[in-house]
């Protein structure tokens, strides 16, 4: 086929209008120069589209067919050219996010919700992955952003503070730490412990054990889960007390009981991560949009607990 676009902008011109003379000044051309190119449309297409006399111009059965397929072209073709030019500002794509529950039960939803109030053209694509997943993922540009225990420092990788978590205890209700209103990480020497998977919760324990070794012991894990839901529905059990953080407890079912540590000042961070070199448009806007977040404070503060 030789016809391009302008041929279909002119045919639906004289389509709508039955008329090549107000059709030629709509388009700003020679009357003429029109009824040629609409020849070498028909010529092209081996159609006759248009029914010709003297006192009438009208669309052939043809015509008609090509109308409405021309028009849906056109419009296809204004819409890419308008989607090309908001990809190019930034302003249109996909974001793919990774969080982990700490994220998800803190800051993260918010976020998502204002971003995408003020970038309705971007599609955001979150899915789960503990951190050591999200930072393979962030390498291997199958992740544009993820949301992971910090602090990270791996090379290549931008960084903002989301979110700082207090940890906490937590026991089922018929425990006889149940009616404290506070616990000495110490106390806890001798209990046993539900938590996630060592090759899957690294970053964690990297914030945990520590802790743990300076009140002088190291928790004995006695059954694993891979997410903070299985690890409360275990606790729920009564297979054994845990420590997450505040925000995981807002999202705890009944039976459970929250108790501080009142000598543990060492918050967990959350950080957002992106590859620095590889960093879409999208994930520059998302960036910048959480900056202006933690300009205005909206993130980067102490959780508040359930009370």
């Amino acid at each position: 086929m030789k016809f391009g676009l302008r041929h279909i902008r002119y045919f639906l011109a004289v389509a709508e209008d039955l008329n090549f003379r107000r059709a030629s000044e709509k388009l700003n051309i020679s009357q003429p120069a029109l009824s040629r190119a609409i020849q070498h449309l028909e010529a092209d297409l081996g159609v006759q589209l248009f029914a010709r006399s003297q006192s009438f111009v009208r669309l052939t059965e043809a015509g008609v067919v090509f109308r409405d397929g021309a028009r849906a072209v056109l419009n296809g073709m204004e819409a890419t050219v308008d989607l090309t030019r908001r990809i190019n500002r930034g302003e249109a794509g996909a974001l793919r996010v990774g969080y982990t529950d700490f994220a998800i039960a803190g800051a993260l939803p918010e976020l998502l919700k204002q971003f995408r109030l003020g970038q309705p053209g971007i599609t955001i694509r979150p899915h789960h992955g503990v951190t050591s997943t999200q930072l393979r993922e962030l390498d291997d540009d199958k992740l544009d952003i993820g949301f992971v225990t910090g602090p990270v420092r791996q090379a290549g990788l931008g960084r903002r503070a989301i979110q700082t978590d207090r940890p906490i205890c937590i026991v089922h209700e018929s425990h006889r730490f149940a009616q404290r209103k506070s616990l000495r990480l110490k106390d806890l020497a001798d209990e046993d412990f539900v938590h996630g998977p060592a090759k899957d919760w690294a970053h964690f324990y990297d914030y945990l054990f520590p802790l743990c070794r300076r009140a002088g012991f190291m928790p004995r894990i006695v059954q694993e889960a891979f997410n903070s839901v299985g690890i409360l529905g275990l606790v729920s059990c009564g297979m054994g007390i845990t420590i997450l953080t505040e925000t995981i407890y807002n999202f705890a079912s009944g039976g459970l009981v929250a108790l501080p540590l009142e000598d543990v000042p060492e918050v967990m961070l959350t950080e957002a991560v992106w590859n620095s070199d590889k960093a879409r448009l999208p994930t520059l806007q998302f960036v910048e949009f959480l900056d202006q977040q933690i300009a205005l404070g909206q993130i980067g503060a102490l959780p508040l607990a359930r009370s």
